[in-house]
């Protein structure tokens, strides 16, 4: 089993002046959900090479035992130091695709043509995509057979708009994740602010928020196994 895990290149949060990228929790997770399930797992980026964390997702309060187990292991550094570029990527020799989140996402994935390409074909191809927290947003531009919005009619979820009013970035953002997917036809549901949810629709697994990382991860081996 193979999993490209897909990070974001940004580190600016708008024009803040404060830095962002990819959430710790929402990496180290599904890591070691996958890594303890004897998968291998390749990360990837717009840029490649070493992708710029979240400072905040680092701090003491958002600390779990896996995001402390991740910065103690070297061998998963080294992988993070080292991402592959990921307009050389194709869903070729994979068995599924996961995003984790971070602010970071909303900037530079969500208007990738790769990240939109890779997440079209990997499911044209019959092979599961996992979205958590803000990374479903890189869903705006995807497309089905046919042309219409891919998350048209079907179940998602994602970093709801309460939870972004209450890190205070609602004004910050170039879109709202919870507002995006519904604009685009998705029958978006939610649990409540900062609870583990994760939703099924097929071979789209969507989760909303960084709690809800590990248990999306669970969901997507659960989801190969039945293959």
């Amino acid at each position: 089993m193979k999993i490209l895990m897909v990070l974001t290149s940004h580190d600016t949060l708008g024009d803040t002046g404060r830095k962002t990228g990819f959430w710790l929790e929402e990496l180290a997770a599904p890591y070691y959900v996958f890594k303890d399930a004897g998968a291998e797992v390749v990360l990837a980026s717009p840029k490649g090479g070493r992708p710029p964390l979240d400072p905040k997702s680092s701090e003491p309060g958002f600390q779990t035992d896996l995001t402390r187990r991740f910065e103690a292991d070297a061998e998963a550094d080294a992988v993070l130091a080292d991402t592959v570029r990921l307009d050389g990527l194709t869903h070729d020799g994979f068995d599924a695709v996961f995003y984790p989140g971070g602010h970071g996402p909303l900037w530079d994935l969500a208007e990738d043509p790769a990240s939109v390409r890779l997440i079209e074909t990997t499911l044209a191809a019959g092979k599961p995509v996992t979205l958590v927290c803000h990374a479903p947003g890189v869903l705006r531009h995807a497309t089905a057979p046919g042309g219409k919005p891919l998350v048209e009619g079907r179940d998602v979820t994602g970093f709801t708009n309460t939870e972004e009013e209450a890190v205070g970035l609602t004004r910050v953002v170039p879109f709202l994740v919870e507002d995006e997917l519904k604009r685009n036809g998705g029958k978006f549901s939610k649990a409540g602010d900062w609870e583990p949810y994760v939703v099924t629709d097929g071979l789209l697994i969507t989760g909303q928020n960084p709690a809800s990382s590990g248990p999306a991860a669970e969901r997507l081996l659960q989801r190969l196994a039945s293959a």
